[in-house]
């Protein structure tokens, strides 16, 4: 059974065009996926009756499934998807006051990036995940809404490296943003990354530039290196010149992430560090408190700690933004919602996690 969604849709298209249908053929299934949110080809009824059954014997409408289903008070609304190999992967769904309707993503089956707070890679990477694979994730967060509303933004800080796996997300992005799909703004899509110089600079040749967050998490190569041991051999001089190549090229401002940690990376003398990098930058820099992890050692700062953190940032004249969290109660932090379907247990401190995406408001 092959994967309805292929991007850039070949498959699909190569299998229409062997049969001498109409290239239209091909847009009225697109319309029903993503626009109509149909979960079966008899729901597709303006296509001929044979035509559907001979698409439901070679194609899956979804190849994956909803493997478990949770929901926070506030509305965020948090799947485990069980791929069609029996891996799963974790994507969540985010509301707000003023009509945003984020889809947080996944790009990898597990993470190789290391981050020593993080859930997602504590078994590793298994695998990148396909095109089809992460617009499924939009499909099945778009079918939790009513149909009076859609999604409105993307952040692509779900399991996983995005930049480790562009071959993928960018043909799967290119469907969001397309009218005959999601019809996502570019400008509506951040790419979250711990900080690989190339694909940044892959990102900053698109014709059309997506947001970007670069992953900071300390103010300096030794204290990254520690809670992040993929920066071994990226130091921070080469990830902050790309990402001010980047905004040189695209005129995007960047976002810098730092997830804190009490203790290790929230005093106010790593906040004098940091403001001294950025000085004279154009970025944001988004304070994330930890979403603890259970059997890891670390814990979110306090509030005064956040504060103090943010007052040291803003005296230097950095911009700065304390990221709301979301989906309390729901296994927040990303990963963690896989674990708990029996995948490995967690390693003794400093084993392998992920990337920050973990940390993101409501995971991933």
């Amino acid at each position: 059974m092959h994967p309805l969604i292929d991007p850039p849709n070949e498959l699909l298209a190569e299998w229409l065009a062997a049969r001498g249908l109409p290239a239209f053929r091909l847009r009225q299934i697109r319309r029903w996926m993503f626009q109509r949110r149909a979960d079966s080809f008899e729901a597709m009824t303006d296509l001929p009756a044979s035509l559907r059954r001979e698409l439901a014997e070679q194609f899956a409408v979804l190849s994956s499934r909803v493997a478990r289903h949770e929901q926070a008070d506030d509305r965020t609304e948090k799947l485990l998807l069980q791929l069609a190999d029996a891996e799963q992967v974790e994507c969540v769904l985010l509301r707000d006051d003023r009509g945003h309707r984020t889809a947080c993503v996944s790009t990898q089956v597990g993470c190789g990036m290391g981050c020593v707070f993080c859930a997602s890679g504590l078994s590793g990477l298994a695998r990148n995940l396909s095109a089809g694979e992460i617009v499924e994730q939009l499909l099945h967060l778009e079918r939790l809404l009513p149909h009076d509303e859609r999604l409105t933004h993307v952040v692509v800080m779900g399991m996983g490296e995005p930049l480790a796996n562009l071959d993928a997300l960018l043909p799967a992005l290119a469907v969001a943003c397309d009218r005959e799909g999601p019809g996502i703004s570019v400008r509506r899509i951040t790419i979250s990354t711990v900080g690989l110089p190339a694909g940044i600079r892959r990102l900053a040749g698109l014709p059309s530039p997506y947001q970007l967050a670069v992953s900071l998490h300390a103010p300096d190569d030794e204290l990254r290196t520690r809670l992040l041991p993929a920066a071994r051999t990226i130091g921070l001089r080469a990830v902050l010149e790309a990402a001010d190549d980047y905004f040189a090229r695209t005129g995007r401002q960047v976002t810098y992430e730092y997830v804190l940690v009490a203790g290790v990376n929230d005093r106010p003398g790593h906040a004098e560090r940091l403001a001294g990098l950025l000085q004279g930058r154009c970025v944001l820099v988004n304070l994330i408190p930890l979403n603890p992890v259970p059997g890891l050692p670390y814990r979110g700062s306090s509030a005064a700690a956040v504060r103090r953190f943010q007052d040291g940032l803003e005296r230097a004249g950095v911009r700065v933004q304390v990221r709301r969290r979301k989906g309390g109660g729901i296994s927040g932090a990303c990963g963690q919602l896989r674990r708990e379907r029996g995948n490995p247990p967690v390693p003794a401190a400093g084993g392998a996690a992920s990337t920050e995406a973990g940390q993101s408001s409501a995971g991933p």
